[in-house]
């Protein structure tokens, strides 16, 4: 769980990096996202990486459902009925919630864009790397799939909020002395990578 999760935040980074070139001027941000896109397409060591990635979100869901599924059997009845929002923040005891989200519209997500762009027939650009650009940006023209995805990235970053700083927990990186550092790493990483994500489908669906 904890080094799948580690994985996934280090490709949270990656796509983001990725992602924040569709805020550049329409006709550089169409030619050079293409770009980008087609060279991740045709990149061996990055198609090994994708392997990795898919490998590890099924990982990571399935761990999350085991664990979860464990603790209430562990816990029963009392699972329920205890004051445990007097110890724990309420994200914290979210994360089955927050991570089903996330994983409903991950969902989502490949089916709009990854599926079209690997099987399916798009236009390409003038200079003949399929228009991926063009597709994202019709989708965040549309007030209902923005919401959805602000909900989405709001579900992600709480569910970081906890699992940042829980997965060094796990892996044994944790020392006391160190704890408010990296609660407060996690804290800004959690806060980076929401409003990261966020401005993209609002600045697409206000601006063009």
């Amino acid at each position: 769980m904890a080094l799948t999760g580690l994985f996934l935040c280090f490709f949270l980074i990656i796509h983001l990096l990725g992602n924040l070139q569709l805020l550049l001027p329409k006709e550089e941000a169409q030619l050079q996202y293409n770009l980008y896109s087609h060279f991740l397409s045709g990149n061996i060591l990055i198609k090994i990486v994708s392997y990795v990635l898919y490998a590890s979100i099924l990982l990571h869901t399935i761990d999350a459902i085991y664990l979860s599924t464990k603790a209430k059997k562990a816990s029963g009845e009392t699972y329920v009925k205890d004051k445990r929002n007097r110890a724990s923040k309420w994200y914290s005891r979210q994360m089955m919630l927050l991570g089903t989200i996330v994983f409903a519209f991950l969902v989502i997500h490949f089916k709009d864009f990854w599926y079209p762009y690997k099987f399916g027939s798009i236009e390409t650009d003038i200079n003949g790397n399929k228009d991926l650009y063009s597709l994202v940006v019709v989708s965040f023209q549309e007030l209902w799939y923005v919401i959805l995805y602000a909900v989405a990235i709001l579900a992600l970053g709480f569910h970081l909020l906890h699992g940042f700083f829980s997965a060094f927990r796990s892996v044994g990186l944790y020392h006391p002395y160190y704890t408010k550092i990296v609660k407060t790493i996690g804290i800004g990483f959690a806060v980076l990578m929401t409003f990261g994500y966020l401005i993209i489908p609002f600045y697409i669906f206000l601006k063009l």
